[in-house]
């Protein structure tokens, strides 16, 4: 049995306050928040989810928000870079809008394309490259409308503590291509049109450690739930050790440890956001598993405040 994800799912990252999270993330790139719900495993602490207007696979992604917490180290074992693609000809607005927002980027060219590199508040480190492919987004907030809004992931950049089998990994069990080579990156492709492009640098920087500013796992795609254990079985064949499907309410999700020490997750794509509340209110109310329901009102005063606010 031989097996090809799609691409991304969604990528999952720590951040400090959650309101500064959500006004970078709504208010200065515009991403629709999805979902306002906890972290299954400390309810104590937001899951927040941002994407395009229906909340896709290959367009999520999600923070647990530890105000106060310590800063955490990008390094070997994460996921370095989360790229977004824009459609082409928007690039001179990106430009701008994090100028007026007093965002220091860099501009650097890879394989061909330009892309704008920056940080957020928190230190995650965040690309924007121009791509024709992906649908249009037509989510509408502030000033960021659908001819120039994020589409999706453009893809990531993995950095492992060993590039050899992180390489042999994506290509001979998650089933993307090797398109190109280009001094110490090694790109690869997925079959999807969004969240597909994976750079992997081939050099290690040092160990990686975990906080504010660094990304948690990053997941890829399964068709559906009997696609997930196929990839159960496939991937503990290979090897790996793999969890038991965990729900996550949104999607069910399994985890691996690659050998280069990324996390990995497989998620589904069904059953999607709009399950708990209809695609017009996604995001407007805090939603809560089953489990945790009973504790609702010790919980929300527990967790911070968030509001989505219009910063322009």
């Amino acid at each position: 049995m031989s097996k090809k994800t799609m691409g991304i799912h969604h990528i999952t990252a720590i951040v400090g306050h959650p309101q500064e999270n959500v006004d970078f993330y709504a208010g200065v790139l515009g991403l629709r928040l999805v979902k306002q719900t906890v972290n299954f495993d400390d309810p104590g602490t937001y899951h927040l989810y941002f994407g395009n207007e229906g909340g896709k696979p290959g367009t999520i992604i999600t923070f647990f928000p530890w105000a106060g917490a310590r800063q955490g180290k990008i390094g070997d074992g994460q996921v370095g870079a989360t790229s977004y693609a824009v459609p082409v000809g928007a690039l001179s607005f990106w430009e701008k809008r994090l100028e007026k927002f007093n965002i220091p980027f860099e501009k650097a060219e890879r394989f061909g394309e330009i892309y704008l590199e920056f940080n957020d508040p928190h230190g995650l480190q965040l690309h924007l490259v121009e791509r024709a492919e992906g649908e249009e987004n037509t989510w509408t907030f502030g000033n960021v409308t659908p001819d120039v809004a994020i589409k999706g992931f453009g893809g990531a950049t993995l950095l492992s503590a060993q590039p050899e089998k992180t390489a042999e990994l994506l290509e001979q069990v998650m089933g993307l291509e090797v398109v190109g080579k280009e001094n110490e990156i090694i790109r690869f492709r997925s079959t999807a049109d969004i969240g597909n492009i994976i750079d992997l640098k081939t050099t290690t920087i040092g160990r990686g450690e975990m906080g504010v500013g660094t990304v948690h796992h990053i997941a890829w795609r399964a068709t559906d739930d009997e696609d997930q254990l196929d990839w159960q079985e496939y991937i503990a064949d290979k090897g790996y050790g793999v969890t038991a499907v965990r729900d996550r309410n949104y999607f069910n999700a399994i985890y691996f440890r690659e050998h280069g020490e990324i996390l990995f997750e497989i998620a589904t794509d069904p059953p999607g956001f709009a399950h708990d509340e209809t695609l017009e209110t996604m995001g407007t109310n805090l939603k809560l598993p089953a489990q945790y329901e009973q504790h609702r009102a010790q919980l929300e005063k527990v967790l911070i405040p968030i509001e989505v606010k219009q910063l322009d």
